[in-house]
């Protein structure tokens, strides 16, 4: 029933900043846990960062310092600022909602981020 639609993926230089946002349907947002996934070629899909309806956040050590995740519950969307990116920082980036109780998640389509000279 949770719709997630992904912007703000791009192209950008080492050291460049990027900021994704996700947009959310449904009236439950404010109570939903959200995150930010990314999945690199080859790779498996990992957690970058993640935040409650309260504002807890929770952050893969590899982006900590780096990467800022946050919520408008007014309007229903979540964010994921990225400064001082790096090539290892290119991936497709996957927003999914999540809550006590479901066995899934839901997620959103990916947006590509890639960090390129």
């Amino acid at each position: 029933q949770v719709q997630l639609v992904e912007s703000g993926g791009g192209l950008v230089q080492p050291g460049g900043s990027l900021r994704l946002s996700c947009a959310a349907s449904g009236s439950i947002f404010s109570i939903l846990t959200m995150g930010w996934y990314r999945q690199a070629p080859g790779k498996q899909r990992e957690l970058v960062a993640t935040i409650t309806g309260g504002g807890t956040t929770n952050y893969a050590d590899s982006v900590k310092g780096r990467f800022t995740i946050s919520r408008d519950n007014t309007q229903k969307t979540v964010y994921l600022q990225m400064n001082g990116l790096k090539p290892e920082d290119t991936a497709v980036y996957y927003c999914r909602a999540d809550r006590a109780g479901w066995t899934n998640g839901y997620w959103g389509q990916g947006t590509q981020v890639t960090v390129s000279s």
